[in-house]
């Protein structure tokens, strides 16, 4: 039923109970537009431009505008009138259409009501009360709903976000990884099964709309398979943290709109550098995507997290430029720290998508390590050969990081994506310099089985130094990883998956380690 039909069926009775039919079906179609969209009073039937005098109910139309007043438009002067409504649409209009009349009643000009017009309108109320209960039935549970929702709502202006990953892990081999030749010195691979936690709550407030707060808290006892456990960094889940379950600010940051290109963001605590130049690997994240440290982004992403600002500027609707400046000791005042004197990062990041399945961006990083403190020189975020985090040992370190990184979506359940990493770097006590490459491709299938599932492929080379003049990476790693992300419920997902690291350490007399995990993710 279009409302011209509605109309003409009911005007061929009488003229008077339809006259008020079309202003509660426009009023109704209005509820389901944006706050933007507001109501046309009208007083001739001309106001509106998609209704013709050759249109069949002009006549019905006019009537009902010019003696009761009982129409709406849209504000670009439209009438819609071949628009589809529902019975429930219907009964809902008529109702107020009734009021109207019994409004008109009321104001003693009887001059317009007859008695057939008075006994079609009982008949009407009468045929459609089982529909007009259920729409009253339908809209007190909605506001009992409303209610209840502002009752218990966190804040106005803040929500919670939560997410919960229960795992269980293991690494699978016999020796761990060492760096000389001798492949019958290696210690024992210790295979034990860890079921461990991480917990993350953050609280994004809007102040304006357009800005955001957010605050991180974060606990966990997910070990990190580092080279205490397997003799390389390589094997790092991607989702480790090992707080001994207690409770971290983790993240806090600020950013905020200037003008309608441009988003500044002050980093408070603990932001890291992929916060501002975003991956486009649809495995990047740590709950949903890849299962491994290596296998989420381009390591020269993980050179510092800390303090500091970020600029992201919208070059045009294809690109955009993000610039950030870190330090990860700007709260310690001693003469090797501070927000320029210690360990620092530059970024420089262009975002290119010349359509919409296909990106590509650009990626610059200068970064500085004072060589001491807990953090140390790490170039590659941990995901890399020994000699690649430091390739001159604990001291004072300059590098020069490059990245490109592409990702293009065939079709919606097939993505193939990719990075190389490039990093030059100097000691700043000698003369030695090192040159370390990484490099990874990765498969997605979006979607795969059912909906919200994810299948991922990727395969790569962690940080390996090729060329220095103190120590370089005699042979090559190559992390291989595979795994299947069940989408259980809107907010549960279940992903079983497995790496294994050849030749760990760049080293050709270690055995290939294995890593194998099963991730739940509860995400709310």
């Amino acid at each position: 039923m279009n409302k011209f039909s509605g109309i003409f069926i009911l005007t061929s009775s009488v003229s008077v109970a339809t006259s008020c039919l079309i202003r509660p079906i426009f009023a109704l179609e209005n509820q389901q537009q944006t706050s933007l969209e507001r109501t046309l009073q009208l007083t001739s039937v001309s106001q509106l431009s998609d209704v013709q005098p050759t249109d069949w109910a002009f006549q019905a139309l006019r009537s009902l505008i010019e003696r009761y007043g009982c129409i709406t438009g849209y504000p670009n002067r439209n009438y819609r009138g071949e628009r589809a409504m529902t019975r429930y649409e219907f009964a809902a209009s008529l109702n107020a259409c009734l009021t109207g009349v019994q409004e008109l009643i009321a104001t003693n000009d009887n001059s317009l009501t007859t008695k057939e017009d008075l006994e079609l309108i009982q008949k009407l109320q009468t045929e459609f009360s089982s529909e007009l209960a259920t729409l009253r039935s339908r809209v007190d549970t909605l506001e009992n709903r409303t209610s209840q929702l502002e009752a218990n709502q966190f804040s106005p202006t803040t929500k919670l976000e939560a997410e919960a990953i229960l795992t269980a892990a293991s690494i699978f081999g016999e020796n761990t990884a060492d760096t000389d030749d001798n492949r019958d010195n290696n210690s024992k691979l210790d295979n034990n099964l860890i079921f461990a936690q991480r917990v993350r709550l953050n609280f994004v407030t809007s102040f304006t709309g357009k800005d955001e707060l957010n605050l991180r808290l974060e606990s966990g006892n997910i070990p990190e398979f580092d080279e205490r456990i397997t003799g390389t960094t390589m094997t790092r889940l991607g989702f480790d943290e090992d707080t001994g379950n207690d409770i971290g600010l983790d993240e806090v940051y600020y950013s905020f709109p200037i003008g309608e290109k441009l988003k500044t963001t002050i980093a408070i605590a603990e932001m890291e550098l992929n916060d501002f130049a975003e991956p486009i690997n649809p495995l990047s994240s740590s709950g949903r995507g890849a299962v491994s440290r290596f296998g989420r982004y381009n390591p020269i992403l993980r050179s510092m997290d800390g303090t500091g600002l970020g600029i992201n500027y919208q070059l045009n609707k294809n690109t955009q430029l993000a610039v950030a400046y870190m330090a990860n000791d700007a709260a310690v005042s001693t003469e090797n720290n501070g927000l320029f004197n210690g360990n620092f990062v530059a970024l420089g990041h262009l975002d290119f998508r010349p359509v919409d399945k296909l990106g590509i961006t650009f990626t610059y990083v200068h970064s500085y390590y004072a060589g001491i403190g807990e953090t140390g020189v790490n170039l590659t975020g941990s995901t890399g050969s020994l000699s690649a985090r430091s390739p001159f040992g604990n001291v004072a370190t300059r590098a020069n990081s490059f990245g490109l990184e592409t990702s293009w979506r065939i079709n919606p359940k097939f993505v193939i994506s990719g990075w190389v990493g490039y990093t030059k770097a100097e000691s700043a006590v000698t003369n030695d310099d090192a040159e370390i490459l990484n490099y990874a491709v990765s498969l997605a299938f979006p979607d795969l089985g059912n909906q919200g599932n994810l299948a991922g492929l990727v395969l790569g080379m962690p940080p390996k130094v090729t060329s220095s003049s103190l120590i370089t990476d005699r042979d090559t790693s190559l992390h291989i990883e595979g795994f299947y992300r069940f989408q259980v419920t809107d907010n549960i997902s279940i992903t079983p998956g497995l790496f294994v690291i050849t030749n760990p350490e760049h080293n050709a007399n270690n055995e290939s380690i294995f890593v194998g995990t099963i991730r739940t993710t509860f995400k709310f």
